[in-house]
């Protein structure tokens, strides 16, 4: 109900930029920059050098997640740039550990696939010559043994995570304030002049 009368008041559209910003928006699939992409890169696709927003990327080959481009306004304020420069130090820090455990869990994988087929006498290559798996029930023993070895490491990131994310909430709260007070200002001296 309250959030029905905020609509009314001259308010709500200077409170909804001051929270959005410019906002991200999807970059298109660049598949050939994918494939050629350097394992130390996350890729080489840029948002044009006209763009105001920040750009969200195609999925990283080796973390699966998308890279956001920052924009970088002329006018970023002290509080702007901290909460760019946590924003893109807590991308950094998620692509390179997801990087790094999506990498150990195919290792792994792989190795224990070739240890059960190993023990059971088949090679990697089934009859018919499609690459042999195992089953839904011997997968199973392999995610349980993979979840349970990095517990404490997934404790330790999930921790870091939320205190990371945090403090990027934090200084987001602390810059949409900003951004209005600032446009309530400027509105005040438009009316007083």
């Amino acid at each position: 109900m309250a959030a029905l009368r905020l609509r009314n008041k001259p308010l709500y559209p200077l409170l909804c930029r001051a929270l959005s910003g410019c906002g991200p928006q999807l970059a298109p699939e660049r598949g050939a920059e994918r494939r050629d992409a350097a394992p130390s890169r996350v890729s080489r696709f840029g948002p044009p050098g006209t763009s105001c927003h920040d750009w969200i990327g195609p999925p990283d080959k080796y973390s699966n997640l998308r890279p956001v481009h920052f924009y970088i306004p002329e006018d970023e304020s002290p509080s702007e740039r901290k909460l760019r420069e946590l924003r893109q130090e807590t991308q950094e820090w998620n692509q390179r550990f997801w990087a790094k455990q999506n990498r150990t869990f195919h290792q792994e994988k792989e190795a224990f696939i070739h240890t059960r087929l190993t023990a059971k006498g088949l090679g990697l290559s089934a009859e018919s010559g499609r690459k042999a798996t195992l089953n839904a029930e011997e997968m199973a023993d392999f995610y349980k043994e993979f979840l349970s070895k990095n517990f404490k490491k997934h404790m330790r990131y999930n921790r870091d995570w939320y205190r990371r994310n945090f403090a990027i909430t934090f200084f987001m709260g602390k810059v949409a304030l900003e951004r209005m007070w600032r446009r309530l200002r400027r509105k005040q001296d438009i009316t007083r002049a």
